[in-house]
């Protein structure tokens, strides 16, 4: 689970990027499993947007396997008004972009790969808190009793003084 200040941390992101970026008309953080985690996604609805986007990642990860190329990193689709790229955010999230036409894009790119890296650090840590807090502490096994009886010559003998 994420807490309200890694949620913050990443709508936080996505708005720098808007920012950076003029062109941007949205950004969606989510996870592979298609729940919206974040979105700044004005007149797009961020569920359904989530939820294609899973579907062509896992028909990018499929591509990617299939020609032998590794594992997923982005995808980008180019409209008749328009991109929509998908960067790899950490070991669970993608991370989608909406442009406008007249965008750079390799500063598209740019700025989608580093805020994708950041999105991700932020949500693999967030989740690898939570797995450490639903986690029972490691405990060190008491030094297990020996029920054997000792060797000739090996007992200890103590003596009250």
């Amino acid at each position: 689970m994420v807490s309200e200040e890694d949620l913050q941390a990443v709508l936080d992101e996505l708005h720098r990027l808007r920012s950076r970026v003029p062109q941007l008309t949205g950004a969606l953080a989510a996870g592979v499993d298609g729940l919206v985690v974040a979105h700044d996604t004005p007149g797009v609805d961020p569920e359904g947007l989530s939820a294609l986007t899973a579907a062509a990642l896992g028909v990018a990860v499929r591509v990617t396997d299939a020609t032998g190329h590794g594992g997923f990193r982005e995808l980008l689709v180019r409209g008749e008004r328009g991109y929509v790229a998908t960067y790899a955010a950490g070991r669970t999230a993608v991370l989608t972009l909406l442009a406008q036409d007249r965008v750079n894009v390799g500063r598209l790119h740019l700025e989608g790969r580093r805020a994708g890296a950041r999105v991700g650090e932020l949500l693999d840590a967030a989740e690898a808190t939570a797995q450490a807090v639903r986690r029972p502490p490691a405990t060190t096994p008491a030094r297990a009793r020996s029920t054997r009886t000792p060797r000739a010559g090996t007992a200890r003998t103590t003596t009250d003084s």
